[in-house]
């Protein structure tokens, strides 16, 4: 069970089926293992070499989806980071062979944003990828919890 507190104002949720506002600042989530949020929270984010949207760091606004990743751990070995990120210009890539979808950079996009439902991922949850790790602030680390506590998103 994941669950988050509410960040108070000044930062929106924005829900998944909304298209991001170029150049604002949203809450985002980033899966992974205890130990590799460390490393990041001590160096900062990295590029992913390639991805289905190519080259950058994948987040998603579904705290859900974030917290799903990495698949090969179960979940009380998972841990999401909540991050503010800078959107910056951004593309919506909607569908498979995209022309722009790996190369959405090359054209002066900050964010792919891949719509939830359009087919472009598995899960249909929506996903972001950003360009460059500058863009992304860590807030700090959610860890599951182990009551039954309902969760509620925005």
């Amino acid at each position: 069970m994941w669950a988050e507190d509410d960040l108070g104002p000044g930062l929106p949720c924005l829900e998944s089926y909304s298209e991001p506002t170029e150049g604002r600042v949203y809450r985002m989530y980033h899966g992974t293992s205890a130990q590799a949020a460390a490393q990041i929270m001590r160096t900062g984010f990295k590029q992913s070499a390639d991805g289905m949207l190519g080259r950058g760091v994948y987040l998603s606004r579904d705290l859900n989806k974030a917290s799903r990743y990495p698949r090969n751990l179960l979940e009380h070995q998972r841990v999401v980071i909540r991050v503010k990120v800078n959107v910056g210009r951004v593309k919506k890539i909607d569908r498979q062979n995209h022309p722009l979808q790996k190369s959405w950079h090359d054209h002066g996009y900050d964010t792919a944003w891949c719509p939830p439902r359009c087919g472009m991922v598995p899960s249909g949850l929506e996903e972001d990828c950003v360009w460059d790790p500058r863009r992304i602030q860590v807030i700090d680390i959610i860890r599951p919890r182990t009551t039954s506590r309902p969760f509620y998103d925005c």
